[in-house]
């Protein structure tokens, strides 16, 4: 077809024209269809494509956020062993309630072999504190600068936790005075923890 015979169809009676003009609208049109749908097929691929590149960026960033927690919870781990073995090592200085007496006992003895005059030795009471007792001895010892010395030491040399606390010394002729509270420490047994938890347990609370 020529552009005359464009030019001479009668567009409000398409039904007149002759098959070639027929054939060339119906191939536009069929063109034209198939852009338009590839057209919105595209734009509907692109909006799944910006969608999908949406999700990968959440999905790098929470794999990055669970990757620092492992490696955290790795530390956290690590730490936690850690912890643990030195909680076991302390525990161990610590004695039981059938080995106080021994303790006590080496505390004396600690002042006796540096020639130390017991001037008072006087346990207090228990103190519970969570898991443990704090036991506070009063002493008062006399003697000279280099054997209050050397007690301190042997006393924190011993086996077992003890510490000095409100230490005071005052000269006495031609030595001195030690007053000081020694603080040790001892595990509850097994009963002791369980009258502690019924101790603990809110009243009315089922057992």
């Amino acid at each position: 077809m020529n552009l005359d015979e464009l030019k001479s169809l009668d567009m409000k009676n398409p039904g007149a024209w002759p098959w070639s003009a027929k054939f060339v609208v119906f191939a536009v049109l069929f063109v034209c269809a198939v852009v338009a749908g590839a057209v919105l097929d595209l734009e509907d691929q692109w909006g799944s494509l910006e969608t999908l590149k949406q999700e990968e960026g959440r999905l790098k960033e929470t794999f990055l956020v669970k990757k620092r927690a492992a490696i955290n919870l790795d530390l956290i781990k690590k730490q936690l062993i850690e912890t643990q073995e030195s909680f076991g090592v302390l525990l161990k200085q610590l004695p039981n309630k059938s080995e106080m007496d021994a303790l006590l006992t080496d505390i004396n003895q600690a002042g006796l072999g540096r020639d130390l005059q017991f001037d008072l030795f006087r346990p207090g009471t228990e103190v519970i504190n969570g898991v443990f007792a704090e036991q506070p001895i009063t002493l008062k010892v006399t003697g000279s600068y280099d054997d209050l010395a050397k007690f301190s030491s042997d006393i924190s040399m011993l086996s077992r936790i003890v510490t000095l606390n409100e230490i005071s010394i005052n000269p006495v002729g031609t030595k001195l005075s030690m007053e000081t509270i020694a603080m040790t420490f001892r595990y509850l047994d097994a009963d002791e923890l369980a009258a502690q938890k019924k101790l603990a347990k809110p009243a009315g609370a089922k057992k």
